[in-house]
């Protein structure tokens, strides 16, 4: 517009000639009329191409669909990434219309500038870039867990409405005088939510799902709205020498409106009697009536002991936690514990987990580990037949020991005396994963999760059996809920995501930064060379071998070898070895990427499964999803795909 007004004006006759002020003056105001001139063209424009109307009409239906995709999104249960990327996607549409508006405002066939089409492709990459970094959980893949394929999701339960009867039991904080009764508090916010799932008609969260907002001032609306609960219980505890004191307030998590409060002041010899009556209170204030019995106890008395009983409840939150120093802290109580009081069954289980885990996060010696779980879960059994978690500890010492058949009976009295025990449920699983029988890990780990949602172990293995079965984005999914991420579990899956992607550096970093903080010996930088071998050159894979060669003590190094695809010489080498990381590399043996799927197809495999009773194992218990019997070829003969 402009380059034509200025040769319009180069045609014209020049005014004449004046003083000097005014040919100035004449220039300014025809300068002043082009431009006021541009500005009503700019307009009539915008007008005449109904840019305003475009505008308004996209502004409408995108406000429109805002509400539908949030129905949409709680239906199947989308992470929040999702949504946010495809709400920002839908303010980059703006642009797009704005473009297309300014273009073909006009009725009729209209030809697409060159210029167009640089923009809208242009304002589509953004718009696709920002879909990416803002829906992490599926990244490249915008697929979400499908509720068919994954029966148990957090954020699907949590989008239901809460049933009537439904709790969770927030920790309890520490009132006391010196704040130096966290860990006490804390077990005591447990040892009230244990009493509450004694109430049938109640649901109870499980631990970890509540205890995940410890040290966090989240509004209760809040919580209800994320765990999926009509109540929360909050409280305190303030416990000076022996003497107690319990404060708990009821809230309601559809208006955060306190239902009820009550205290109860004691010592530490009547913790019992305090523990049963404010279970029985929030029972009563639910409207909940009690069974014939738990109208007779909701807490049972495990010691006469109160001494004992204040160093179990601190073990117990310590056992649970696996961070740091808190096994040897836990397992030190616990000693403390058994010692006053040698008949505190549930002390002495306990300690059997504590020393049945110990291996897996601290450096210790996997025998001597396993012997001691051993002989505090027969203690506990001998004091009380009906100890789940005692049960639970000798069939996952039978497993660390690679006594696959005698690990089943334990497990399934377990299961028996403590179905709704997430603890228990996640051993099973875990068990029936390292044998192969993904489809039933999967299933007892959704029952798992149904009571305990939120928990972060539960999550970071359900994203590991969504990846056996062919699920990238879900398995994605759940590593970011769990917020293990960051972990060195995490790390693993993200590793495991970039080598299917291309990403071979990431993948090779994720690697080497797991099995360093999982426990490898091989420093991290040679680390990084041997997953390289992993997806790298023919020269690179040998340069991985020679590496792991040197480092055949490591424990890492038969699943090193199963990764650079020399099956026989990791099967040998775990054989022949032990390591307490006997599920872990159970576990890779069912992987879906190529060189797991070539280790179960080598004809070595059909030895090693042998020998390590794996086969009487499948015989007896079910065989695994990725192998079956070959009639014909021999009475402990199988075929792998």
């Amino acid at each position: 517009m402009t380059g034509g007004s200025s040769r319009a004006r180069a045609c014209q006759p020049r005014p004449p000639t004046g003083p000097a002020e005014l040919p100035r003056a004449g220039a300014i105001l025809a300068e002043a009329g082009e431009r006021g001139h541009a500005v009503e063209e700019f307009f009539a424009r915008l007008k005449e191409h109904k840019l305003v109307q475009w505008l308004l009409g996209y502004a409408a239906v995108a406000v429109a669909l805002i509400p539908v995709l949030d129905i949409v999104a709680a239906q199947f249960g989308w992470p929040e990434s999702l949504r946010r990327g495809i709400t920002l996607v839908l303010i980059m549409g703006f642009f797009v219309v704005l473009v297309l508006a300014w273009y073909h405002g006009e009725r009729g066939a209209q030809k697409m500038p060159r210029s167009e089409k640089l923009i809208l492709v242009g304002l589509i990459v953004v718009s696709g870039v920002l879909l990416w970094r803002l829906a992490p959980p599926a990244q490249q893949a915008m697929a979400v867990d499908s509720s068919a394929a994954n029966p148990v999701d957090a954020k699907a339960i949590a989008a239901k409405p809460p049933a009537k009867n439904s709790i969770a039991v927030m920790p309890f904080a520490d009132l006391s005088v010196a704040q130096d009764q966290a860990l006490f508090s804390a077990g005591m916010a447990e040892e009230i939510l244990n009493a509450l799932t004694r109430v049938k008609s109640l649901r109870v969260l499980g631990r970890s799902s509540s205890f995940q907002f410890q040290g966090k001032d989240i509004p209760p609306q809040i919580v209800g709205q994320q765990l999926g609960v009509a109540h929360v219980l909050t409280g305190s505890v303030r416990k000076q020498g022996n003497e107690l004191r319990i404060t708990v307030e009821l809230v309601r998590t559809s208006d955060g409106v306190q239902q009820w409060s009550n205290q109860y002041d004691g010592n530490l010899a009547d913790v019992f009697r305090l523990q049963d009556a404010c279970a029985r209170d929030v029972a009563s204030e639910l409207d909940i009536t009690l069974s014939d019995a738990g109208a007779r106890r909701l807490v049972d008395k495990v010691t006469d002991n109160s001494q004992a009983y204040a160093k179990f409840i601190e073990a117990q939150e310590l056992v649970t936690k696996r961070v740091g120093d808190s096994l040897p802290r836990a397992i030190a109580l616990l000693d403390e514990a058994t010692g006053l009081d040698p008949r505190f069954a549930r002390a002495w289980s306990t300690l059997a987990v504590a020393y049945a885990v110990l291996p897996q996060y601290r450096n210790a010696d996997w025998q001597t580990s396993w012997l001691a779980s051993d002989q505090a879960a027969q203690h506990a059994l001998a004091l009380n037949p009906n100890d789940a978690d005692a049960y639970a500890a000798l069939s996952y010492n039978q497993f660390s020991q690679r006594h696959y058949s005698s690990m089943v009976e334990p497990m399934r009295r377990a299961l028996e005396l403590a179905p709704e025990n997430s603890a228990v449920s996640y051993w099973a699983s875990n068990e029936l994963a390292a044998m192969g029988r993904t489809r039933d890990a999967e299933t007892r780990l959704d029952a798992a999760l149904a009571n305990d949602p939120a928990n972060p172990l539960l999550l970071f293995y359900k994203s590991m059996l969504r990846w056996r079965e062919g699920d990238q984005a879900g398995a994605l999914d759940f590593i970011h809920r769990s917020g293990t991420a960051d972990s060195p579990f995490g790390e693993l899956m993200l590793g495991y995501y970039d080598a299917a992607h291309g990403d071979k550096e990431g993948a090779k970093r994720n690697f080497a930064s797991s099995a360093a903080r999982m426990g490898s010996k091989i420093p991290e930088q040679e680390l990084q060379l041997i997953y390289l071998g992993t997806f790298g050159t023919v020269s690179q894979r040998q340069m991985a071998l020679k590496i792991v060669g040197a480092h055949t003590d490591d424990e890492w190094a038969p699943t090193l070898l199963l990764q650079l695809g020399a099956a026989g010489r990791s099967f040998d080498l775990y054989e022949h070895g032990h390591s307490g990381l006997s599920d872990a590399y159970l576990n890779w043996l069912w992987q879906p990427e190529p060189w797991s799927r070539k280790a179960r197809q080598d004809v070595a495999f059909q030895g090693f499964a042998q020998r390590l009773g794996m086969v009487d194992y499948w015989k007896r218990n079910g065989w695994p999803d990725l192998c079956k019997p070959a009639p014909g070829a021999g009475q402990n003969a199988f075929t792998c795909r």
